[in-house]
């Protein structure tokens, strides 16, 4: 079993390693498919070329089309967008500091693939999978050992309308996988609940949440039933040349936990900046958190958080349904 867990995790890693191989290959056209277009152009004078909607209309999946090529605030503000038609892959790498005075190191691998299912509907793919470096437990008073592994795959399927004009809606299931490698680096249940986004985008800023629910329904006796949400925030305001000022942090309830111990809340800020690597847009954030609510066992304190997330070239292009 744990070793159909590895290769598992091993195989989303390569999916995502490969697509970002295919969008740094010279000469090979590239297609972002921004909004939801079916069709792209190729690379123009080292640049990205991607339809783009440039209006106060700015949304994921209007209808209105132009042929300009994305600014680097264009596209930092559809790479904050959590329903754009973008495809990415964003890594992010968490140092945590508990309460304990120990450190959890991780970092998450989450590939965003949109797809249009019709030209009124897009739906937007959403795996995450962690990879701990540092996981501690207390062995015995004052006593730590120390885990490393992959974690508890998540995935997130989001239905969203392509004509909602500055609104940003979607609906959909999430679910939690027990792949990780170690009882201390996952719950060992499988879950499922409902996820929803709502949102507002426009030139100068974004602001909406982004909650997801999960409740056990499945995997090993001893572990613990689960009862969890985790709520993103999203607000960020947009400058030039495709820097952005944001909120940083999850909000994460554990309903099953004593009083006291239920809610994690961070209050963190981001700055991010989209920059060119030869023909690749990246973005790259930098983010502090600070956690004034949070466990008193184990409980996460600090965050310094850096994020990493290339545009890949769409590869599923066009809609699947007429």
């Amino acid at each position: 079993m744990r070793r159909i867990q590895i290769v598992f995790g091993v195989a989303v890693l390569t999916l995502g390693i490969l697509s970002g191989l295919t969008a740094v290959r010279a000469g090979e056209p590239f297609d972002g498919g921004v909004n939801g277009n079916a069709s792209g152009e190729p690379f123009q004078t080292g640049r990205i070329s991607l339809r783009f909607q440039t209006s106060e209309n700015l949304s994921l999946g209007a209808v209105t089309e132009s042929s300009a090529e994305p600014s680097a605030s264009e596209l930092n503000r559809e790479l904050t967008n959590p329903v754009s038609s973008i495809w990415s892959i964003s890594n992010q790498f968490n140092n945590f500091e508990l309460n304990n005075g120990q450190w959890n190191n991780n970092w998450n691998f989450q590939p965003v693939l949109p797809v249009s299912l019709t030209k009124d509907w897009n739906l937007i793919t959403r795996p995450v999978m962690p990879f701990y470096n540092i996981v501690p437990h207390e062995t015995s008073p004052g006593e730590f050992a120390r885990d490393a592994g992959l974690g508890d795959l998540a995935l997130v399927e989001l239905l969203s309308p392509a004509h909602s004009g500055n609104w940003l809606l979607g609906a959909g299931p999430t679910a939690i996988f027990p792949t990780a490698t170690s009882g201390f680096t996952g719950q060992g249940k499988w879950q499922l609940g409902p996820t929803l986004l709502i949102g507002y985008l426009t030139k100068e800023f974004i602001l909406g949440v982004f909650p997801q629910q999960w409740w056990s329904i499945g995997g090993e006796h001893g572990r613990p039933d689960t009862n969890q949400m985790n709520l993103q925030p999203i607000a960020a305001i947009f400058f030039g040349e495709g820097w952005s000022l944001g909120y940083s942090g999850n909000i994460l309830a554990n309903w099953n936990a004593p009083s006291g111990n239920v809610w994690t809340v961070p209050v963190g800020v981001g700055l991010g900046k989209v920059v060119e690597f030869g023909r690749l847009p990246v973005k790259i954030q930098l983010a502090v958190q600070y956690m004034p609510v949070h466990p008193s066992i184990s409980g996460q304190e600090w965050n310094v958080q850096v994020q990493i997330t290339p545009v890949l070239p769409k590869l599923i292009k066009g809609t699947l349904f007429q």
